[in-house]
């Protein structure tokens, strides 16, 4: 329900002042779903509704930053986007490239880009780099631009990543088969060292996580909000926050 305008501002400050600090998950997993469907809703092109989504982007990370959020990961593309036509992953790729140019731009956050990179044009992969590499001194709020992700992809690179190191390090593997464990996997994720997303949140309505952060949000509470990316506003994530924040988080205790 949207309410009139002088209401509105009255319910989201009072949603804001509702949230406790320490209430606050400290990292917050987003799919950024619904840019085609908002897209299609007003008639325009799918493009179009790409690019709206990602200037949502700034808004949801200065939102985090005000309520205390350590860490974001956007899933802005995953690797089944990648089967789209060429003319419209051409076009997303574009998107996402400005998209974190800007930020990195911006100076306010330190990004890290996390996905199968090499199924990416290697141009587009050394564009992102850079960016990313103007932000590796930025303190506060750390932002993975999930690209090319898929969550079965993630824990197969963490697999190879391991076996790898044990190589290097002369061990069989029937020696690293009598040690194995799950941190061995959680040390070689894309997010090692990272905290566990605490939070995942997915606009358009759609109750599932396709795979995002499969790992990771073993423990993770899940919000589902009806609205399309490009229309997800402050209090939309204000109420994903109170939603987390009402649950008791047990932990199989």
């Amino acid at each position: 329900m949207r309410l009139p305008h002088p209401l509105y501002g009255l319910y989201e400050r009072r949603l804001a002042s509702s949230l406790s600090p320490d209430q606050v998950p400290r990292h917050v997993g987003v799919i950024l779903d619904g840019n085609r469907r908002w897209a299609k809703s007003y008639g325009e092109s799918a493009a179009t509704g790409h690019r709206r989504g990602a200037g949502k982007i700034l808004e949801l990370l200065t939102w985090s930053e005000e309520v205390g959020v350590e860490v974001v990961t956007l899933w802005m593309l995953s690797t089944d986007n990648l089967s789209r036509s060429e003319d419209e992953l051409r076009e997303l790729l574009s998107i996402i490239e400005d998209a974190v140019v800007d930020l990195a731009a911006s100076g306010r956050w330190h990004l890290q880009v996390m996905g199968s990179l090499e199924l990416l044009p290697e141009p587009f992969v050394a564009r992102l780099d850079e960016a990313v590499a103007r932000t590796s001194a930025v303190k506060g709020l750390h932002v993975n631009i999930a690209v090319g992700y898929g969550g079965r992809h993630e824990i197969a690179d963490a697999v190879r990543s391991l076996l790898r190191e044990q190589a290097e390090a002369g061990s069989s593997l029937e020696e690293l088969a009598g040690v194995f464990d799950v941190e061995h996997i959680a040390d070689h994720l894309y997010t090692k060292g990272q905290p566990d997303p605490e939070l995942v949140i997915r606009t358009s309505g759609e109750q599932r996580l396709s795979g995002f952060l499969l790992w990771q949000s073993a423990h993770s509470e899940f919000y589902f909000c009806e609205a399309y990316w490009p229309d997800f506003r402050r209090v939309d994530y204000l109420r994903a926050l109170r939603a987390y924040a009402a649950r008791e988080r047990r932990l199989g205790r």
